[in-house]
C-alpha cells in the first residue's frame, strides 16, 4: 500500500510488451463489444495470428454460452503463463499511464490507467464507497466471469471509471506533465479503430500532479456524514463486480471472517495481495472527446396515449403536441428533464410527436425507467394485425441508440418511442449518490469500436 490509497487508488505494477512488439495485433477491444458478431472476432482472431496478443488472454462475451468455454478458459490461462515464462512482457513497471485515445469518429479522449482498491468498491445500491457502480447489478452475470479471473495469471482492463472533475485537473493537467517525456507505446489499433498513445506516470511533478489532484477531489466529494464519493464505474460495472467477488472468495477460503454487513475481513498475509487491486481506467466526465449519450426507448403493443397519460401524472409533467420531429429534437435537447413520445394517432393515421415537460432534477432516466416498468407491469395484452393474421400481445420494451432509431421505430409495428434528454453532467454523480445506482440501460459512453482496447497489463495470481 502507498500514500494513494486514501483515495482508493494504487500505483500498479504494468506489464506491457517489449520493445518492438506489433501492439496493433497486441491491443483488442473490450471482450464485452460485438456480442452478437463473431465475425468481427474471428477477424481480430486473423489479425493476430502468430503474434503475442490480447485475443488470447481474453473471452469474447460471444462466446460466453458456447459447450467449449472451459476449455477456451484453461487456454486462457496456459497463455497467460506462456507470456510470462516466454519473455513477452518488458520488465514490469511500477507507473501510472496517461493515455490519449483517437477515436475512427476524430475525437480524443483522455484516461489514466490506475489500480484500484477492492476494499473501496462496493456495487451494492446505496453504497458509501469511495467507489460506486453507475447501474444496477445483474448478480447472474458474475459467476460466469468469475471462471476467467480465479487463479488467471493476468488482467488487462476494459473497466472505465469516471471522476467528477469540472477543473480537469487529475487526467488532464497530469497528462500535460506526462507529455513532456516520450510516449512509452503508440500505435493504430485494429479494426480502424483509431489510434492511441501511453505515457508513464511514475514521479516528478506528474505524479505529484495527481497526488494533489485527488486531494482537492476527495475533500470536494467528501459529503455532510463523512462520506466520499470519488469514482463511478462507468463501463465494465459487472467485471469490476467480478473482481470484487473473486477478491472476497479468496479472503473467505484463506481465514477471512465473514461480517453481518457481507463484507469479508482480510487474512493476515494478504493485505497486499494482488487480487486486492483492479486495473481501470480513469476518464474525466467533463471529456471533451467522452460522448455521454442517453439510451432511448421503444414499446411495442401499448397503447400510446395510456403512455403519455400515465407518464404525466406519474412524473408529474405536462403534455403538448409539436409540430415536427425537429422541433421535438430540439426541445429535448434543450432540456434536462423532459422526454419526447413518436406514435401513431390511430385517430388519424398520422405519426404524432408528444413532449412531456417535467421538473426533475435529478438525472432524467433515473425517474423514468421505474415509471415505465409500472406501466408495464399493469399493461394489457393488444389485439394487433398483421396482414389478415391478428393476435394478441404482449407489450415489450426495448433500448435504442441515436435520435435516428426513436423516429423511425415510432409509429412502425404498433410501436411508441421515447426520446431522452441530454445526460446532465453536473447532476450525474449527485443521482447517484441520493438515489443509488441508475436503471438498467442508462447511457451509453461513445459508440462501440470507441469502447477501451486492452493494452496494460499486470499480474494476478501467481
Amino acid at each position: 500500500m502507498n500514500d494513494f490509497n486514501k483515495y482508493g487508488v494504487e500505483i500498479p505494477k504494468i506489464l506491457l510488451p517489449k520493445k518492438g512488439s506489433d501492439f496493433k495485433a497486441w491491443s483488442v477491444i473490450a471482450c464485452d463489444q460485438y456480442t452478437q458478431d463473431r465475425d468481427y472476432w474471428a477477424r481480430c482472431e486473423k489479425n493476430a495470428e502468430g503474434k503475442p496478443s490480447c485475443i488470447n488472454l481474453i473471452l469474447p462475451e460471444v462466446y460466453l454460452n458456447d459447450a467449449d468455454k472451459a476449455e477456451r478458459i484453461a487456454k486462457i490461462h496456459k497463455n497467460m503463463n506462456e507470456y510470462v515464462e516466454n519473455g513477452v512482457f518488458a520488465p514490469e513497471e511500477a507507473e501510472f499511464v496517461y493515455i490519449e485515445r483517437k477515436t475512427a469518429y476524430g475525437r480524443v479522449r483522455k484516461g489514466l490507467i490506475v489500480a484500484i482498491d477492492l476494499e473501496t468498491y462496493e456495487w451494492k445500491p446505496f453504497s458509501k464507497a469511495l467507489i460506486r457502480a453507475t447501474e444496477a447489478t445483474i448478480v447472474d452475470r458474475i459467476p460466469p466471469r468469475m471462471e476467467i479471473r480465479r487463479g488467471a495469471p493476468l488482467e488487462s482492463p476494459h473497466i472505465m471509471l469516471l471522476v467528477n472533475d469540472a477543473d480537469k485537473e487529475l487526467v488532464e493537467k497530469s497528462g500535460e506533465i506526462a507529455k513532456t517525456s516520450a510516449p512509452i507505446y503508440e500505435t493504430d489499433l485494429m479494426e480502424n479503430s483509431g489510434s492511441i498513445k501511453g505515457y508513464a506516470i511514475k514521479d516528478g511533478a506528474a505524479l505529484d500532479s495527481v497526488k494533489a489532484a485527488l486531494e482537492k477531489l476527495y475533500a470536494k466529494n467528501t459529503s455532510a456524514d463523512g462520506s466520499v464519493f470519488m469514482f463511478a464505474v462507468g463501463d465494465g460495472n459487472h467485471s469490476l463486480a467480478t473482481a470484487k467477488a473473486v477478491w472476497d472468495e479468496l479472503k473467505e477460503k484463506n481465514g477471512g471472517v465473514k461480517k453481518e454487513d457481507g463484507t469479508v475481513s482480510i487474512p493476515e498475509g494478504f493485505e497486499n495481495h494482488n487480487a486486492r487491486f483492479a486495473l481501470t481506467e480513469i476518464v474525466n466526465i467533463y471529456d471533451d472527446g467522452l460522448t455521454f449519450e442517453p439510451i432511448h426507448r421503444v414499446l411495442f403493443n401499448i397503447d400510446a396515449k395510456a403512455l403519455v397519460s400515465f407518464m404525466e401524472e406519474n412524473l408529474s409533467g405536462k403534455t403538448e403536441i409539436v409540430a415536427t420531429e425537429e422541433d421535438l429534437t430540439k426541445k429535448v435537447a434543450d432540456s434536462k428533464a423532459d422526454f419526447g413520445f413518436v406514435y401513431e394517432n390511430k385517430e388519424t393515421g398520422k405519426i404524432e410527436y408528444a413532449l412531456l415537460k417535467t421538473e426533475i432534477t435529478d438525472l432524467a432516466v433515473s425517474k423514468l425507467q421505474p415509471a415505465l416498468d409500472e406501466f408495464l407491469k399493469n399493461a394489457p395484452m393488444q389485439h394487433v394485425c398483421k396482414g389478415e393474421v391478428c393476435q394478441m400481445v404482449k407489450p415489450e420494451i426495448d433500448y435504442i441508440h441515436g435520435a435516428e432509431e426513436v423516429f423511425r421505430l415510432g409509429g412502425k409495428d404498433n410501436g411508441t418511442s421515447i426520446l431522452l434528454p441530454p445526460i446532465a453532467k453536473d447532476s450525474f454523480f449527485s443521482t447517484i449518490a441520493n438515489n443509488g445506482p441508475l436503471p438498467r440501460k442508462s447511457f451509453s459512453m461513445g459508440e462501440a469500436s470507441e469502447k477501451r482496447f486492452y493494452m496494460e497489463c499486470r499480474a494476478l495470481f501467481n
